[in-house]
């Protein structure tokens, strides 16, 4: 099955395949040999199956906190250190660490959100947690999406 590629005004590559569609991030990371493609996977019951990026922002800096009235959006992060998260941080936040964590204390404190994101070790888990989390969702690696979860497209991306 052939994917079908394009790259929008900012770099960011967006591949489709099948009814599957993964979420390449950071035209920096198209040099190496490691895939950069990041899939964006929420719980199967997430009432959305196609999102935009500014949508995909929104949900990530907790300016959308329900799906639904009755599905709240829980939001997952990759741990510090890992490839995931620092994409997630430099396209979704465009913050460094010591911002995000900033950004999370001063939210919380002001009473806009009940928690920060939560943190998981392994795409593993990330995939468990958000399997079983109604309104989860999570950035990872496309090659780890496990059973039990549903990946969104961004901005309609389809395979050709």
């Amino acid at each position: 099955m052939k994917a079908k590629k394009t790259i929008d005004n900012k770099g960011r590559r967006f591949v489709g395949i099948a009814t599957l569609c993964l979420w390449g991030l950071s035209g920096l990371h198209a040099q190496t040999p490691r895939s950069s493609e990041i899939a964006v996977v929420v719980n199967p019951e997430t009432p959305v199956s196609d999102l935009s990026l500014e949508d995909v922002r929104k949900i990530f800096l907790g300016d959308r906190q329900y799906w639904s009235t009755k599905i709240p959006v829980v939001l997952l992060i990759r741990a510090p250190g890992t490839r995931e998260r620092d994409v997630t941080l430099k396209e979704i936040y465009q913050m460094e660490e010591v911002q995000f964590k900033r950004y999370w204390i001063a939210k919380i404190f002001r009473a806009e959100s009940a928690t920060a994101p939560r943190s998981c070790i392994r795409n593993d888990m990330a995939n468990q947690l958000t399997a079983t989390i109604p309104g989860a969702i999570v950035l990872i690696d496309a090659r780890d999406v496990g059973t039990g979860v549903k990946v969104l497209r961004v901005d309609g991306q389809l395979s050709g």
